[in-house]
């Protein structure tokens, strides 16, 4: 077998590997599967009949159909830097040590986190579509909008599962993750387009809003599940997304190696 036909088999062993420790602690679903659903309910109804989205809500400015990208791309965004606690755990455990006197490709340890990442954001996505067409979301983008949707958040989520892997190798302690996921993420969620319309916030706030990452791939979400073209985010919100592919991959190779390696 080929060098990369032993790395894809090792990959695929390491993806099982995962998910057989997440059928046995399935408590680790928590985040993509209770978290999102609890996020839909309550801001449907308890602010959804206080927040005025106007034009931008699509669907008939139903507040629902406006803020589910939010909603979808932040549960995508903590799935991604999740991977850092995991591997973390990984790291503290031993578990990469007992990996590295295995005749495998030990890449594959990285690869086989990051498309089981993939796999519990699919399912995130899944669901939060359930849910929210349960309470008046309406993805009328037909069967090709929503599936670029979809591609496009596992793009992000993809990339930002890599910058997660460099969190991982390079703070030891997976609380002290937890704490930066949360300090770094809920920020960028609120200070974006996800709940509220960029255009009432201060003009400095507006500006930062208006250009960073997740606000351009949640109107480009908006866009294409409601299937209107308010915001024309095609090419950055994929540009940004291989961007951060393009730093966080090779990054989170070269901490892994020195972390394990010392």
């Amino acid at each position: 077998m080929s060098g990369f036909g032993w790395w894809l088999r090792d990959s695929w062993e390491m993806v099982l590997r995962n998910l057989i420790h997440i059928k046995r602690t399935p408590e680790l679903l928590l985040d993509v599967t209770l978290s999102p659903i609890m996020f839909v309910l309550l801001f449907n109804f308890v602010f959804g009949g206080a927040i005025d989205v106007g034009a931008e809500g699509g669907g008939g400015a139903n507040y629902i159909n406006y803020m589910m990208s939010g909603i979808f791309v932040q549960t995508i965004a903590f799935a991604g830097i999740y991977t850092s606690v995991l591997l973390a755990n990984d790291l503290q455990k031993g578990m990469i040590d007992r990996f590295r006197s295995l005749p495998m490709s030990q890449s594959s340890v990285l690869t086989g986190r990051t498309l089981t990442d993939l796999l519990r954001a699919m399912l995130a996505i899944v669901i939060m579509f359930i849910v929210g067409v349960l309470v008046g979301f309406r993805p009328e983008g037909g069967i090709l909008g929503n599936l670029a949707a979809i591609g496009l958040m596992l793009l992000f989520g993809f990339a930002l599962s890599w910058v997660g892997v460099a969190a991982g190798a390079l703070v030891r302690a997976p609380e002290a993750l937890q704490g930066i996921i949360f300090a770094v993420v809920f920020p960028l969620t609120f200070v974006s387009s996800a709940f509220v319309r960029t255009d009432t916030m201060p003009d400095w706030l507006q500006w930062f809003a208006e250009r960073q990452p997740m606000t351009l791939v949640m109107n480009e979400v908006r866009d294409l599940t409601l299937g209107i073209n308010l915001y024309d985010a095609e090419l950055a919100a994929v540009l940004w997304s291989v961007a951060i592919l393009a730093i966080g991959f090779p990054l989170g190779l070269w901490l892994y190696n020195r972390r394990t390696t010392q």
